[in-house]
């Protein structure tokens, strides 16, 4: 019997706004090349950055600000609360990403999204208190014809299940919400990806508008639509590519992020730069001490150029067939970890961390990159002060049996994104030796 085919799609090092974006090549063993042309990401940057910069990052503002201009004249307002802008292009599904201090307090921002008369917020219990109002506040002024009404869920990954996920449809019915309605996700991924999922559901799908509070949902879960909620045997194996209207992002909103939900999101902004912009891996490095203290240029930047990243990347594979498969570095190690240790127990961030730990052991085994980027990488999540191993609990047995569950494996093979040749380089692969694996698992676990 033939063995199964892997896939393997390598992503180089490249920033489409440093040079010019050529062909992705996603060449399967015994197929031919498939090429993926460029759709193009437009980013305009309304505001200067001033923080440790290379004379490249420098170059990426400037092709960023020769961009289309991002917002209508007549709207000084809002222009000067929006400091970016980024697009994701995906033809007449495209929609914006804003980026900007005090967008919360921007209604025209938002109720130009807003289709129909009746908008359901879909929050939690510890970001409802804090921002619901003022988001109702932003849906209503001067527009009586609209209607809103809320759903707040209980906070925590733990949460992200069918039973919390028809308390949406409940509200949603309960208040007689039509196909013309528009359902926003306000809170960080647990409620993106719910609501997200209800609105692509409800009704056979509605418009719904991603506003994200925490900076794992803002660099990464709420762009690209990705929707869904957890199984007890897996994570997000039940769920819908379903995109958002606008992401709104508000960078005040990370004044009240717990400093552990915070390292949680540089996970995300670590995994960027690993797989694809080197350039921004470096920036991260001198700037992980701003980002800490929450600097509000160097978080803005981080926001913006990890948006980008994401951006251009869902343009060019929506539906994960391939090169949209490299953004989970570190994912199938980190998925098992929380759905093995409970969900919840670790924040994402953590559990991707962790296992980006181990992705990068597993590369170095197999011979695919020099010590010299595994040091890095343990160097920056400590800095992050995120984990570099996986909970104590965890066994070998743990992590195969979750790991043979995983999204990522196709005909029963586990396809991984593993780094490969320089630091922004990497593989989506099944086609490695797996004595690496045996031998990462067993480094790592004490059975």
């Amino acid at each position: 019997m033939a063995a199964p085919a892997s896939s393997s799609i390598h992503s180089p090092l490249r920033s489409s706004l440093r040079i010019p974006r050529g062909l992705c090549n996603c060449s399967p063993p015994g197929a031919s090349a498939i090429s993926l042309l460029p759709r193009g990401l437009r980013s305009t940057s309304l505001g200067r950055i001033g923080f440790s910069r290379s004379s490249s990052d420098q170059i990426l503002t400037r092709v960023a600000a020769s961009s289309a201009p991002v917002m209508d004249p007549t709207k000084g307002e809002v222009a000067l609360k929006v400091s970016t802008v980024v697009d994701v292009d995906l033809g007449d599904r495209s929609y914006p990403i804003y980026i900007g201090s005090g967008l919360l307090d921007a209604p025209d921002l938002l109720q130009r999204h807003v289709a129909g008369k009746r908008v359901l917020v879909v929050t939690n219990t510890t970001i409802a208190p804090l921002y619901l109002d003022r988001v109702v506040e932003a849906l209503t002024r001067g527009n009586s014809h609209v209607s809103v009404e809320s759903v707040i869920l209980p906070d925590g990954e733990k949460y992200k299940d069918m039973g919390t996920l028809m308390k949406i449809f409940d509200k949603a019915i309960e208040s007689r919400m039509d196909r013309r309605c528009t359902f926003v996700a306000l809170g960080g991924g647990v409620i993106g990806d719910m609501c997200g999922f209800a609105a692509a559901t409800y009704v056979r799908g509605v418009n719904f508008i991603q506003i994200p509070t925490t900076l794992m949902a803002q660099v990464d879960s709420s762009v690209g639509g990705k929707t869904g909620i957890n199984h007890p045997l897996a994570k997000n194996m039940i769920g819908a590519f379903y995109q958002p209207q606008c992401v709104l992002i508000d960078t005040d909103t990370l004044n009240t992020l717990p400093d552990r939900e915070l390292a949680s999101g540089i996970a995300e902004v670590v995994k960027y730069g690993l797989i694809r912009d080197a350039k921004f891996f470096e920036w991260q490095e001198r700037n992980m001490e701003a980002l800490l203290a929450r600097d509000s240029s160097a978080l803005a930047y981080a926001i913006k150029r990890s948006c980008e990243n994401k951006a251009e990347v869902v343009s060019l594979d929506e539906k994960e067939s391939g090169l949209r498969a490299t953004l989970n570095l570190g994912h199938t190690f980190g998925h098992a970890i929380e759905s093995g240790f409970g969900y919840g127990q670790w924040l994402h961030g953590e559990a991707v961390a962790a296992g980006t730990v181990m992705a990068v052991d597993m590369s170095y085994r197999l011979g695919w990159i020099d010590s010299s980027i595994v040091e890095r990488v343990h160097n920056i999540l400590q800095q992050a002060k995120l984990p570099t191993a996986p909970p104590e609990m965890m066994t070998v047995e743990l992590f195969k049996s979750a790991m043979a569950v995983d999204k990522k494996v196709a005909d029963g093979l586990l396809r991984l994104i593993l780094l490969k040749g320089p630091l922004g380089s990497c593989v989506f692969t099944g086609d490695y030796d797996r004595k690496a694996l045996d031998e990462t698992l067993l480094a790592f676990c004490k059975s």
